[in-house]
């Protein structure tokens, strides 16, 4: 197989690259080559889909398949199609659930509404510019598209960094506040498992939207902590919080205490999306163990998160050591939880 890999150095792209090349497949990567060459056998090409010729360099060649990562303006997505869509055998655009229109519903499916979004737009929001960039690409391709939109992503290489707050905290020992309750059904998919099914899926040419996560409950807060404390090594304690104490503290859930959304949550959709469609197209889903543990191994190698390919600098997830140890200390004296200041 002759695969394309637009993107390529960033968390997904290059979990995609990696299986690809474990797969033996012939692999050329496109980007700006911000962060670093790719791997050894894989042939790099330059460009900058915003400049004015900066698909040049895909002028020529032919693939069996084209893998797009592409989060910016839907016009630069459209015209990259365009560009291949004579010299490609099939598509798979990596979009996202916060395409769906609010409100959404628990359980949602690849048929609810989306969020309005255009195929030229050139900047909005997240969820709007994966949304308009999902149009642009089926206008030019059809049914040789696959929209995969996937759920929250976690595993080795993450660069938004929310597992490794929550393992970088674990590593530090001490009381750890938790976020209740400890049962609280967690769903994302790792990385690696992801790009298989994204391989799979574009070989086999499926197309149309897929979510791509795990089933709702693949693990739980407390699973998810445990397992962290164990891979660790640490001397942590985790101290639960129920999820009222947390929000009247004005912890916001996913920022503040990554992953977590409590039952009720406007955002509690988001880990509990309907999976029918990307079980039954083969998707598998390894332990929560595996990717705690290998993402430990690859934080402690790397030594910190990595800066987001192609994206600025995003606020750091995770509390502030000082506001969890008052949050912490209102738990151990039953005293309300202290509010900050805004």
């Amino acid at each position: 197989m002759k695969l394309l890999v637009l993107g390529g150095s960033g968390f997904v792209g290059g979990a995609v690259v990696a299986e690809a090349i474990h797969r033996g497949w012939a692999v050329t990567a496109f980007n700006r080559g911000r962060h670093g060459a790719p791997p050894a056998g894989v042939r790099h090409l330059l460009g900058d889909r915003t400049a004015a010729d900066g698909l040049a360099a895909l002028a020529e060649g032919e693939w069996d398949l084209v893998v797009d990562t592409w989060d910016g303006a839907p016009r630069a997505a459209q015209a990259t199609a365009r560009m291949l869509a004579e010299r490609a055998g099939h598509y798979v655009y990596v979009s996202s659930g916060s395409v769906y229109a609010r409100p959404v519903p628990a359980g949602v499916t690849e048929q609810a509404p989306l969020v309005t979004a255009g195929p030229d737009d050139i900047d909005d929001d997240y969820p709007t510019l994966k949304a308009g960039a999902e149009r642009a690409l089926r206008a030019v391709l059809g049914d040789r598209v696959l929209l995969a939109r996937a759920g929250l992503i976690l595993g080795p290489g993450e660069d938004i960094g929310r597992l490794p707050w929550w393992l970088n905290r674990l590593a530090r020992g001490g009381d750890v506040l938790a976020p209740g309750p400890a049962d609280l059904p967690v769903q994302y998919v790792d990385v690696r498992d992801l790009a298989a099914f994204l391989l799979d899926a574009g070989a086999a040419g499926r197309a149309g939207a897929v979510n791509v996560v795990s089933r709702p409950g693949h693990t739980t807060m407390g699973e998810l902590l445990t397992v962290g404390v164990t891979a660790t090594g640490a001397d942590a304690r985790l101290r639960w919080a129920e999820p009222e104490q947390l929000l009247a503290a004005g912890v916001e859930p996913w920022n503040d205490l990554p992953i977590w959304i409590p039952p009720g949550h406007e955002y509690r959709w988001m880990q509990q999306m309907d999976v029918t469609r990307a079980y039954a197209g083969g998707l598998s889903c390894r332990p929560v163990t595996e990717t705690v543990v290998d993402t430990w191994a690859w934080l402690r190698r790397v030594g910190s998160v990595p800066a987001r390919a192609g994206r600025p600098a995003r606020q750091p997830v995770g509390l502030d050591p000082d506001r969890e140890a008052a949050l912490l200390a209102a738990l151990t004296t039953d005293r309300p939880p202290p509010v900050p200041s805004r």
